[in-house]
């Protein structure tokens, strides 16, 4: 009975370490996967700038890489992003739908707002020229604007905000948009510019040596264990 009780101990003990040695693969490589696409990130945003129109055969091969395109503002297609934060205080990302001179339709996020005085404030929001701009900004993939509720920003004078389901449906867009650096009007420059995300390898490498840290305990644990009932059947 003592015999069946110990090789269970075991085998417990060998599917605890079998776990552990899988979570530390499975953060390890975790690991590896941000620090390829953090260098990925780096080495784009330090290119120069190239054509919009160059990246258009397959832009996810180009994101944050900084573009240069003309067109105009949809000043009737508008949108504010929320649950926004810049320094503490609460807003919104302002996106407006943008007409490149060659016919393509995407999304320009034109920077932070800060939110109304109430829910029922529209923020104040600097109007989009109208005519044509050349803007500069940097390219983002459509999968990494979020896909919650959006409110869309009021053409009239009526104020309030009106909800809207989706940013991405409703109209037809490109599957890419511009976070907005500069353009050629100086009002085109975002006083609060979306930001750059945080370059860090995060504590996957950490946590994979943690693991394999609790998988070596487990180990000394049994064999400690193990070791004091052949002690113990000698004395019998």
């Amino acid at each position: 009975m003592k015999e069946k009780n110990s090789l269970l101990r075991s085998a417990v003990a060998a599917l605890l370490v079998i776990a552990c040695l899988w979570a530390t693969q499975w953060q390890f490589q975790r690991g590896l996967d941000r620090h390829q696409k953090n260098s990925i990130i780096s080495a784009r945003i330090e290119k120069p700038d190239l054509q919009l129109s160059d990246t258009y055969k397959s832009v996810e091969n180009y994101e944050w890489r900084t573009v240069l395109t003309s067109g105009t503002f949809d000043l009737d297609n508008q949108i504010l992003l929320r649950n926004r934060y810049f320094e503490g205080k609460y807003g919104f990302e302002v996106l407006t739908r943008f007409t490149s001179e060659d016919g393509y339709k995407f999304w320009i996020d034109r920077g932070w707002v800060q939110a109304g005085a109430t829910a029922k404030t529209p923020p104040v929001i600097t109007p989009a020229p109208t005519g044509r701009v050349q803007i500069r900004g940097r390219l983002r993939l459509d999968s990494s604007l979020p896909q919650g509720a959006f409110f869309a920003v009021p053409t009239s004078k009526s104020g309030g905000l009106i909800r809207k389901l989706n940013a991405q449906s409703g109209l037809d867009s490109e599957n890419f948009y511009v976070d907005l650096i500069s353009g050629s009007n100086s009002e085109l420059t975002p006083q609060v510019p979306a930001s750059l995300p945080e370059i860090s390898d995060g504590p996957h490498m950490a946590y994979s040596v943690q693991w394999l840290f609790f998988a070596g305990l487990i180990i000394y644990g049994r064999l400690l264990i193990r070791r004091s009932e052949i002690l113990s059947r000698e004395k019998f």
